[in-house]
């Protein structure tokens, strides 16, 4: 059943200021946004003999001191549910996606979401992050992936490879259709709780239209 674009308000019962879309977004209501991010880092390029600090990640968060607004933080473990994952769509260009689902990011971690319990899967250009630490070689980048205790960012060429967690966030960035669908399947059997994509409602609707 083809989704109906929603106000993109994270079901994590999370609270933020409302601000007007970031440009370049079709979304047709205000967006809740947790306050302005740092400019995404330029791509880097492969270091010298020192490795250079990686663009900025989240520090894991004491869950157990830090409740989110709404009660207590959620735990860093995916939620083992039978249930299949709720669905949000966050209206957006391909342009903006990335935007996008950053802020979704950012208001997982606000709502009390560990940032272990987050994987982000993009369609197009690869994130800044996983960009980075891929430039270290294939085995340190999935070592991050491992170790489960920060966000994790890769691409639908490799997304299967990912673990299951909580929470799956899409960006549909561009790329082919091929990308999207496959995107969408792997995230749709990896998100454990909730699964929010951001992207152009038409194209999503159309990929979940195909049987997703």
């Amino acid at each position: 059943m083809p989704l109906i674009p929603e106000e993109p308000q994270i079901h994590e019962k999370a609270q933020g200021p409302r601000a007007t879309p970031a440009s370049g977004r079709t979304a047709p209501t205000p967006r809740p946004v947790p306050g302005p991010r740092p400019a995404a880092p330029p791509r880097p390029g492969r270091p010298g003999p020192v490795r250079p600090a990686p663009p900025a990640q989240r520090a894991p968060r004491d869950t157990a001191a830090e409740p989110g607004p709404s009660g207590p933080a959620a735990p860093s473990t995916p939620e083992a549910t039978s249930a299949a994952p709720q669905i949000q769509l966050i209206p957006a260009t391909p342009d903006g996606a990335l935007d996008a689902a950053e802020e979704a990011v950012d208001l997982l971690l606000d709502s009390g979401r560990t940032p272990g319990d987050v994987l982000v899967i993009t369609t197009g250009e690869l994130h800044p992050w996983a960009a980075h630490e891929l430039s270290f070689g294939d085995a340190a980048y999935w070592a991050q992936h491992d170790a489960g205790d920060d966000v994790f960012y890769t691409d639908a060429a490799v997304a299967d490879r990912a673990a299951s967690r909580a929470v799956v966030v899409v960006a549909f960035n561009g790329g082919p259709e091929a990308a999207a669908v496959t995107a969408l399947t792997v995230a749709h059997s990896r998100a454990g709780a909730l699964l929010i994509v951001c992207g152009d409602p038409q194209r999503i609707n159309s990929v979940l239209g195909a049987g997703v």
